[in-house]
Parts: C-alpha cells; sequence; structure tokens
C-alpha cells in the first residue's frame, strides 16, 4: 500500500559497511535493513540506502565504500571513517533531494545526531545489540539529539532511562520462507560457536534425548575456534553433523527440515532472529529463558522456554507436541515484514513531531568542491572561497512544508 505524497517520507538508512545488503550469510543487521529498506519503498516512502559497495534492494545506493570490509569489523578506526563519510553523505542528500529523518544502524553513527538536528534532521537509532555498559552510556550521552528504539522490550526494561522512543521488533518477509508441515528428524543449532550461544549445551540436550543435531554457523576467530575446541568438539558423537557457514539458501533448507531449533543462549539475547525464522518455516524452537526469547517463543505454543541446561532434553522429546502451523501464525501475526515498516513509520514521525525546530536565519554554508563522492556542509561561515547557502529545513522543493503528523 502506498502513502499519499504528503504523506511520504524522505529517510536515510544508515547501514555498517561490513556486509553486503541484503548479506549473502552472516548479517543480520544487514537482513534487517534490507527488509525495511524494501518495505518501506513499497510502502511510497522515498529511501536513500548509507553503507558500502553494492545494495540489491528497491532503495537507491549511497556507497561510502568501494565495497564491503567485514574483515576490519570489531575494529575502531572503520566505524569512526564510515560515520565521517555517512555524515558527508547525508549533508548531501539534505542539499540535493532533501531529508526528513535520519535512522542510524551503526555504533559510532549516532555521534552524528547533533549535526543533523542542527539541520532540522532527527535521528532514530535501532539498538541492534545488547544493552551493555559502554553501549548504554553512549546512548546516555546522546540523550538530547537521537531517539532510540528497542528491538525487544526486555532491552527497555535493563536501561530504562535511555531515551526510549518505541520498540519495534525485528521481522521477516514471511513469503521468502519455506514452510513445511511434516517434521524433520534432526534437532537444528544455528549460530556462532562462543559461549554466549552455547552450542555445547546443544550437544549435550540432543544425546540426552536421543536426537540427532546438525551444527551449523560461523567458527572463524580465534576466539571461536578456541571454544569449540575446547567445548563442543570433545562433545560431538556419531549423531552429530558439523555443516559450517550456512548461505541465504542452506539456512532456509536447514530450518525447515528440523525438527526444532536449539537456542541454548547464555547471555541477554536482544531479540534472536533466528528463532523468527525457524517459527516462519514451521519449525518450533527449544530454547533457555534468556533476554528475549520469552517474547519471541510461546512457550507451549511455538516451541518450549525452559530456565536451565538440564531441561531442554525433555523439552527435545516433547517438540513433537507443537503445532508447526502455530508458529508460522505467529510469525505471520507479529513478525512480518510489514509490521515492522509500520512501526518504523510510526517510529519516525514521533521523532519529527518532537524535534526542536531550528532557527530560520541559520544558514549552512557550501563550499564548491570540484572532486569528491560528496561535498562538505557546514553551519561554520569562516570557510574561504565560493559558498552557496541552504537553509536548514525539511521543506520539499519547491517550498511545501512537511509536517509530522
Amino acid at each position: 500500500m502506498s502513502c499519499r505524497v504528503r504523506d511520504q517520507l524522505r529517510v536515510a538508512l544508515v547501514a555498517p559497511p561490513y556486509y553486503r545488503i541484503p548479506p549473502v550469510a552472516y548479517g543480520g543487521i544487514e537482513n534487517v535493513v534490507a527488509d525495511l529498506a524494501n518495505a518501506l519503498v513499497g510502502r511510497g516512502h522515498r529511501i536513500t540506502l548509507i553503507g558500502a559497495g553494492p545494495s540489491l534492494t528497491a532503495a537507491p545506493m549511497e556507497s561510502v565504500w568501494p565495497d564491503t570490509i567485514g574483515d576490519r569489523l570489531g575494529d575502531t578506526f572503520p566505524e569512526l571513517i564510515h560515520a565521517a563519510r555517512s555524515r558527508r553523505a547525508v549533508q548531501r542528500l539534505v542539499r540535493e533531494k532533501g531529508l526528513d529523518v535520519v535512522h542510524d544502524h551503526t555504533g559510532a553513527g549516532p555521534l552524528n545526531a547533533a549535526v543533523y538536528a542542527a539541520m532540522g534532521l532527527p535521528t532514530v537509532v535501532t539498538m541492534h545489540g545488547p544493552v551493555e555498559a559502554d553501549t548504554a552510556g553512549l546512548y546516555r550521552a546522546l540523550a538530547d539529539s537521537i531517539h532510540l528504539v528497542a528491538i525487544s522490550d526486555r532491552q527497555r526494561q535493563l536501561a530504562p532511562d535511555l531515551p526510549w522512543l518505541r520498540t519495534v521488533h525485528n521481522a521477516v518477509r514471511l513469503a521468502d520462507w519455506p514452510y513445511r508441515a511434516e517434521a524433520g528428524s534432526y534437532a537444528l543449532f544455528l549460530g556462532r560457536f562462543n559461549r554466549d550461544k552455547a552450542p555445547h549445551l546443544a550437544v549435550e540436550a540432543a544425546h540426552a534425548a536421543g536426537v540427532p543435531l546438525i551444527l551449523a554457523g560461523r567458527c572463524s576467530d580465534p576466539a571461536e575456534k578456541a571454544y569449540f575446541a575446547a567445548e563442543v568438539r570433545p562433545r560431538l558423537g556419531p549423531g552429530d553433523t558439523m555443516f559450517g557457514i550456512a548461505d541465504a539458501a542452506a539456512k532456509r533448507t536447514l530450518l525447515a527440515g528440523a525438527r526444532c531449533l536449539v537456542m541454548p543462549v547464555q547471555w541477554e539475547e536482544p531479540f534472536g532472529m533466528v528463532m523468527v525464522e525457524a517459527m516462519a518455516c514451521g519449525t518450533p524452537v527449544v530454547a533457555l529463558r534468556h533476554g528475549a526469547v520469552p517474547e519471541v517463543v510461546a512457550h507451549g505454543v511455538t516451541g518450549f522456554v525452559v530456565d536451565h541446561p538440564h531441561e531442554l532434553a525433555a523439552a527435545l522429546r516433547r517438540i513433537g507436541d507443537i503445532d508447526r502451523g502455530a508458529c508460522r501464525d505467529r510469525v505471520r501475526r507479529l513478525f512480518d515484514v510489514s509490521r515492522l515498516a509500520v512501526g518504523y513509520e510510526a517510529a519516525y514521525r514521533e521523532a519529527l513531531a518532537a524535534r526542536v525546530p531550528v532557527a530560520p536565519e541559520r544558514t549552512f554554508l557550501l563550499p564548491a568542491e570540484p572532486t569528491g563522492i560528496v561535498h562538505h556542509l557546514t553551519a561554520s561561515s569562516s570557510h574561504r572561497g565560493p559558498q552557496r547557502s541552504v537553509r536548514p529545513t525539511s521543506a520539499r522543493p519547491g517550498g511545501e512544508g512537511r509536517t509530522a503528523g
């Protein structure tokens, strides 16, 4: 359903630079950004992606890196460089096309929020990761210039003092996930190999229940390899299969064919997209009660949520009691991408309504730049050389005003 022109929003989605959008295999945030971009474009909004490399979404891409930089994930300076380049891309978009909202999905990007606010642009930030001390500290420091969206109510419970705008659960495009009414024979672990995800507990539970287990996921960095060697490999038996990293096609095949997904998480899981993906295929989930797990899985309806690792085996034995159709129906009602788009539309309008008006006499000076992918936009009047001025407004070309409603 397309919106009327006067209700159309112009949004810059700032994505991390590490994986393609959508990703080939690993990349949970990138999947969400891709689905959100496509859904918002489908609803008639003008969306621009800012990220790295090519994009295969319905939204045009402002690429501030020639290619993705997955090998730099976890390094500090790529985050800062990406934030600086993204800011310049936003400034150029304001000058050339106009923007209403910046929606940032990166680590350092929210540092630009005060600059955007001075231009009349609210910054919506999605907290994709866990509520940790450093992340919470950053968002507290930026509380007067960002509008924070949680991906689960559990995140908000852990840090109620952060500048939360609303909760918008992550979602999937249901039609992209194959439904299988008949359960397969194996349990599936699908995730990274580390102590937080705890695949060793999945192995122990599957052995105790007498169920074959397939383990798929990333095990590439030194910490993951050390954990696997110490905790997983010694526990593997003849009924266990190591699959490796599953790309998008393999993930769907594995999930649809599984008896259940095993999710023995040992941390404050901020959301757990793989649980939604499993249920979309009709596959129930057996999980430990940590983080947002109880928000995603309906105990006794779409799987079992237990409190202790020793309870996992009994839940695996009972998984045949779960109606696979109920699993897919829960995703259709609560976690379909249409709800993602509606939730963020509401967040953008709330952020627009809450913004502080920019004084009309303020202008932002645009020094001419003969080269480079973007022009520098600044509020300083100290630059030498040819300059043009642009008023910091969200008005449309031709003078049409914007309303937040």
